[in-house]
C-alpha cells in the first residue's frame, strides 16, 4: 500500500471527513430528538442534513479522483514490467484494475468512518447514559469480531488467481487455434478451458456464499446489539427515571455506532478482489527510470560494451562482453541460434539492463540517457515485426508521423504488395497483420525502419528471414541504401547481410569468440 502514490493525502483526508460526518451524525441526533419531543426544527438539524448529504458526494468525488490516479499508475506499472504472458497481462490491466474500484472507493472510506463514528457516538454517550454507553462498548466488538470470522473463510485470492490463470490461459489458446487444430489438440484444450472456467465459477460462488452469510451475522448482531440499549431505555422511560429527549437521543445514537461497522463489513466482501488484484499488481516489480543527466549528439553513435553478462531466470545469455563499434562503423554478429545475438541488441536498444558491466554511447553511460531521445535515434528491425491494428501506412509510418511511406515500402520492396490490397496503403492489416503472410510483415518492419532517415543507430536482427531469394536482393539493396553514414550492427545467418558488414564478431556461449574483418 505505500507504493500508492497520494495515499497518505487520501487518507488524512478521509480522516478529517470521517470526523467531519461524525459531527453531523451526532448534530442531526440531537435536532431530531429536540424535534421529536416538541422542540420544532433547529438549526441543528438542518445543518446536520445538509453537511451529511454534502459529505457523503464528497466521499464519491475524492474516492473517484484517488481510485483513477490508482488505476492509471497500476496499468503503467503492469505494463511496464517484464512479464511475457499476455494474457495474464491483459487481464491484470482491465478487469484487475477495475476491481480495485470497490476497495479504494467503497471499503477504504468505510473503514475509516467506522474507526471515527462509533468513538465519537461512545463519548456522546458517556456524558449521557453511562449505561447505554457500556452496553454499546461491550458489544461494539461483536461486529468485527464476527466479520474477521466470516472473512477467514473469503476466497477472494484464490478467485482471482484462477481468473488471472484463465484469461492467460484462454489467450493462449486463441493465438494458438491453429496449431491446435492441426495438432487435433483444439478439443482437449476447449475442455482445460472450460475445466478452469467452471473452478473459477466455483470459487465466486463460495466467496457469494460467505458474503451473503457474513452480511446476514452482521445485521443480527447489530439489531441484538441495539436492542439491548433500547429495550432497557424503554423500561427506564416507563418508570420515570429518564426523560424522553434523553431516551430518544440515546435511541438514535445506538444505530449509528454500529452501521459504520456493518457496512465497513458488507463491502469488505465487495472489495476482495479488488484488494487481491491491487497486492498482485503491487507486488510486480517497479522498473526505475533513471531521469537523463547527459544528453548526445543525434547522429551516428560510437559504442562500447565494457563485460557485459546478462542472465535470463538465472541461464547466462551474455557472459562479460567486451566489444567496440566505432561510430559509422558497420559489424555482423553471427553464430549459432542461442549464442546471444538478439539479447544484445536488446542490451542496445536499453529493453535489458546487464546484470554486470555497462554500455557506452559516444562515451556516456546508456543507462544515463533518455530512454525516449535514445530511441528515436534508433532503427531497428526484430526478428518478428510486431505490427498493430490500423492501416498499412501506419504501421510503416509508426513512430515517425511525417514519414515518406511510399519510399520507406519501395525501398523495402513493399511497393507492389500495397499495390496488391484493396485500398493500398490505407488497406487495414488486422491485428498482428494477419492479411499478410510472414515475409510481408517482415518487409514492413525494414520499411519502418527505413522510414527513420534521421536515425543514427541501425540495428538489423536477420531481416531478410523469411524472404525468397528475389525479395532478399531487393532489401539488400534497401539495405545497402540505409547504412553509409550510420553505426549499424547486424544479426546475420546468410552470407548476404555478412556481406554489408565491415567486421564480424562471431557469439558463442555469450561470450565473443572471434573477431574479423568481413
Amino acid at each position: 500500500m505505500p507504493a500508492l502514490p497520494g495515499l497518505r493525502r487520501y487518507l488524512s483526508a478521509l480522516g478529517l471527513l470521517g470526523v467531519l460526518t461524525a459531527l453531523s451524525v451526532l448534530l442531526q441526533a440531537e435536532g431530531f430528538a429536540t424535534l421529536l419531543t416538541g422542540g420544532g426544527v433547529s438549526l441543528f438539524l438542518i445543518v446536520a442534513i445538509a453537511a451529511r448529504v454534502l459529505l457523503s458526494g464528497s466521499h464519491g468525488v475524492l474516492g473517484g479522483r484517488f481510485a483513477a490516479s490508482v488505476r492509471a499508475g497500476l496499468r503503467r506499472r503492469l505494463l511496464g514490467s517484464s512479464a511475457d504472458r499476455a494474457g495474464v497481462v491483459a487481464t491484470q490491466v482491465t478487469r484487475g484494475v477495475d476491481a480495485t474500484d470497490s476497495y479504494l472507493t467503497g471499503y477504504l472510506p468505510s473503514l475509516v468512518v467506522s474507526v471515527v463514528v462509533p468513538a465519537a457516538v461512545v463519548v456522546r454517550l458517556c456524558t449521557t447514559d453511562l449505561v447505554s454507553a457500556l452496553v454499546v462498548v461491550a458489544t461494539l466488538p461483536l461486529i468485527p469480531v464476527f466479520a474477521i470470522l466470516a472473512g477467514k473463510h473469503t476466497r477472494a485470492s484464490v478467485q482471482w488467481q484462477l481468473l488471472t490463470k484463465l484469461g492467460g490461459h484462454f489467450l493462449d489458446v486463441v493465438r494458438g487455434l491453429g496449431t491446435l487444430k492441426v495438432f487435433g489438440r483444439a478439443e482437449a484444450q476447449a475442455a482445460t478451458v472450460r475445466s478452469m472456467a467452471s473452478a473459477h465459477a466455483d470459487a465466486t460462488m463460495k466467496t457469494l456464499r460467505v458474503a451473503f452469510l457474513s452480511a446476514l451475522v452482521l445485521e443480527l448482531v447489530a439489531a441484538l446489539s441495539v436492542a439491548l440499549v433500547a429495550v432497557p431505555i424503554g423500561f427506564r422511560l416507563l418508570s420515570g427515571s429518564l426523560d424522553a429527549r434523553t431516551a430518544l437521543l440515546i435511541l438514535l445514537l445506538a444505530p449509528e455506532a454500529y452501521l459504520p461497522l456493518r457496512a465497513a463489513g458488507t463491502k469488505f466482501h465487495a472489495a476482495a478482489e479488488g484488494l487481491a488484484a491491487l497486492r498482485e499488481a503491487l507486488a510486480v516489480p517497479v522498473v526505475s527510470a533513471r531521469p537523463a543527466v547527459v544528453t548526445r549528439r543525434r547522429g551516428a553513435p560510437s559504442l562500447v560494451l565494457e563485460r557485459v553478462s546478462v542472465s535470463h531466470d538465472g541461464v547466462p545469455a551474455l557472459s562479460e562482453v567486451d566489444l567496440s563499434v566505432p561510430a559509422g562503423a558497420r559489424i555482423a554478429l553471427v553464430g549459432p541460434s542461442g549464442s546471444g545475438k538478439s539479447t544484445l541488441l536488446a542490451v542496445l536498444l536499453g529493453f535489458v539492463t546487464p546484470g554486470s558491466g555497462r554500455v557506452l554511447v559516444d562515451g556516456v553511460d546508456l543507462r544515463s540517457l533518455s530512454p525516449a531521445e535514445w530511441l528515436a535515434d534508433v532503427a531497428w528491425v526484430p526478428q518478428r515485426p510486431t505490427l498493430f491494428r490500423g492501416s498499412l501506412a501506419s504501421n510503416i509510418s509508426l513512430g515517425v508521423p511525417s514519414a515518406d511511406v511510399p519510399a520507406a515500402a519501395r525501398a523495402a520492396a513493399l511497393d507492389s504488395v500495397a499495390a496488391s490490397l484493396p485500398d493500398g496503403f490505407a488497406t487495414p492489416v488486422g491485428e498482428l497483420g494477419e492479411v499478410l503472410s510472414a515475409g510481408q510483415r517482415q518487409r514492413v518492419g525494414l520499411a519502418r525502419a527505413l522510414a527513420r532517415t534521421s536515425a543514427g543507430l541501425v540495428l538489423l536482427d536477420e531481416p531478410t528471414a523469411r524472404l525468397d531469394s528475389r525479395t532478399e536482393s531487393a532489401v539488400l539493396s534497401a539495405t545497402r541504401r540505409l547504412l553509409p553514414g550510420r553505426t549499424a550492427v547486424l544479426v546475420a545467418h546468410r552470407p548476404a547481410m555478412v556481406s554489408l558488414a565491415e567486421h564480424v564478431v562471431e557469439l558463442r556461449g555469450g561470450r565473443v569468440f572471434t573477431e574479423a574483418v568481413a
